[in-house]
């Protein structure tokens, strides 16, 4: 794979998770408030979740 083709598929990536995102966020900005409240908790939760499965910089 080149490197042109590899940051295209990074970009298409990045783009598909970002319209995830603004999706779920869409949906539960339709919700009553305190339905709301827990599904903001959850994506927290779930971002977090992942953030932290990401690769680690140890050169810090």
């Amino acid at each position: 794979m080149s490197l042109e083709a590899d940051s295209d598929a990074h970009a298409a990536d990045s783009a598909a998770r970002r319209d995830d995102l603004l999706s779920a966020l869409e949906v539960i900005e339709q919700q009553p408030l305190a339905e709301r409240a827990a599904a903001y908790g959850a994506l927290h939760d779930d971002l977090a979740r992942r953030l932290e499965s990401g690769p680690r910089d140890l050169s810090a």
